[in-house]
């Protein structure tokens, strides 16, 4: 659904979050749970570190949550990859700052070196969305 959902848009931009599951703050009470011993002490974690199992689902749900009215509409989410998609060219630049300003609000950070703006197609989980539809990634 969310390859369907992205394709059939004029103007696209990927963007990645910036250490996706380390943008995610642990709840004080869930620390002690995810604490290690080393010679120099017990340390605990204070963002959510790689490797839980059930990390990959609460980002999911952390970004479903910050974003939920834009969702479907403006743009889509999987994990840490974002899409922001446009129908038309000239409402690009709207959907992009509707975004960049939850990003901002939440202060949540992207990888500049994985995002691509402003683009009439892209790969997305395997395949290649544009405005024509969706094509299998050769």
């Amino acid at each position: 659904i969310l390859v369907d959902n992205t394709a059939g848009h004029e103007m696209y931009s990927f963007m990645d979050g910036f250490s996706g599951y380390n943008q995610i703050k642990m709840a004080e009470e869930d620390t002690e749970k995810i604490a290690f011993i080393t010679p120099w002490g017990v340390f605990c974690y204070r963002v959510m570190p790689y490797g839980l199992k059930n990390a990959g689902a609460t980002y999911q749900r952390a970004m479903v949550t910050l974003f939920h009215d834009l969702m479907h509409k403006e743009m889509e989410c999987y994990i840490d990859d974002m899409i922001v998609k446009s129908k038309f060219e000239d409402e690009h630049l709207v959907n992009l700052c509707k975004v960049f300003d939850r990003l901002h609000k939440y202060k949540l950070k992207l990888n500049p070196s994985k995002c691509i703006f402003g683009v009439t197609s892209g790969k997305l989980l395997g395949f290649i969305v544009s405005q024509h539809g969706v094509e299998v990634d050769p």
